[in-house]
Parts: C-alpha cells; structure tokens; sequence
C-alpha cells in the first residue's frame, strides 16, 4: 500500500474519532474492550500502553471514554490533560475535555471546547453528539434559540435519535416555536411512541396552541 493512501487512512480515522493502535497479534485490545463495555479491563489495559509509552495518544483516548462511561470524571480530565499535552489539536481529546466540562457543569469551559472541536473536525465523528451536548448547554442556560440550532444540527446527523427530537421539542417549545414543537414531537413519538416525555410535551403544547 502507497505511504500517502496509509497517511489518509490514519487521518481519516482520527477525524472520525476511531483509535488507530499498531496490529500486534495477542496483544489486549483496549478498543474491543471499551466497545464491549469491559471499561475496567480498557482502563486496564491503557495504563498498561501508557507506562509503556506516555506518549501514546490512542491510549489517552480510549482510556478517557472509559473512565466517562464510568462517572470518574476527575481522573478522564487528567488523562485528557496529559493528552492534550502529547496532541494539542488532536479533535478526540478536545471533545473529552467538552464531555468532562459538560457533566461537571462547567457550561462556559465545555462550550468553548466544543466549538473548538466543530473547529477542528467539522465533520468529525462525534459532530451529531457535540451539537447535541451544545443544545443541552443552551437549555441549561435558558438560550432556547441556540438550543433549537444546535439540536437540530444534532437531529440533521442522526435522524434517528427519538431522544434528541425530544429535547429539540422541547427547546422549540420553550422558544415559543409551538407548531414546529409540535413537529418534533410528533418526530420523536414516530420513532419511539413510548417515549412519555415526548408524549406529555405533545399534548402540553397541542393544548397551548387551542388557547
């Protein structure tokens, strides 16, 4: 394989957030384990990779997402923090540090890294989530506006996501945009009709529009 076309594939890897680890036949794989939900055994095994070499930027990743998935928030900011060190622009690290920031409520810390990531990787492959952590952000703060934006940029990349509709719904509502609630509730219930938020939302501002 050309070294170019083996440079695109890396690139293309790290903008759409997958670790790229060296093939090392019977070697723990730490992406495997994380995707299976083995997050200690990742953890475990990221440690491992990074006493061996501190500067592996894959082994801050996915050693990060695991200690999300597991609520340890303060111990992902300081492998984040050490990540951003090895890789300053790396996007993967950058939206970690926006997730930590996010459910520890640091909601002005998280916004600016999240855009930094939009920035960086604007198609990156954790844009859908970012735009819908964005949203979140601006619900919490009472920007409803921004919410409906961001969460329908979010909904544009994963039409699927009967929860997601819910709470563009509900930033819509809140903004005073009743019938295009309506619309996104109706979206969400069409995906999941036992969704009672969404059920509830709908009829709260169906009653509203006959006011």
């Amino acid at each position: 394989m050309p070294r170019r076309f083996k440079l695109f594939i890396l690139t293309a890897a790290v903008l759409g957030g997958i670790p790229v680890f060296p093939q090392n036949q019977g070697r723990p794989d730490a992406v495997m384990e994380y995707r299976n939900g083995n997050f200690d055994r990742a953890i475990a095994i990221c440690k491992d990779d990074i006493r061996s070499n501190p500067r592996n930027i894959d082994a801050h990743v996915v050693i990060c997402w695991s200690l999300i998935r597991l609520n340890r928030y303060p111990e992902a900011l300081e492998y984040a923090r050490m990540g951003r060190g090895i890789s300053r622009y790396d996007p993967r690290i950058i939206e970690i540090l926006g997730e930590i920031n996010y459910y520890e409520g640091r909601n002005s810390e998280a916004l600016q890294y999240f855009q930094e990531y939009i920035n960086l990787a604007p198609e990156g492959g954790r844009i859908d989530t970012v735009y819908y952590f964005l949203g979140e952000i601006y619900i919490r703060l009472g920007r409803f506006r921004h919410a409906d934006i961001a969460l329908s940029t979010a909904v544009h990349w994963l039409p699927g996501n009967a929860a997601w509709w819910t709470r563009l719904a509900y930033a819509r509502e809140n903004a005073g945009e009743l019938q295009d609630a309506v619309n996104a509730y109706e979206r969400a219930l069409s995906l999941n009709s036992q969704l009672t938020d969404a059920r509830r939302g709908l009829t709260r501002v169906r009653q509203a529009l006959q006011r």
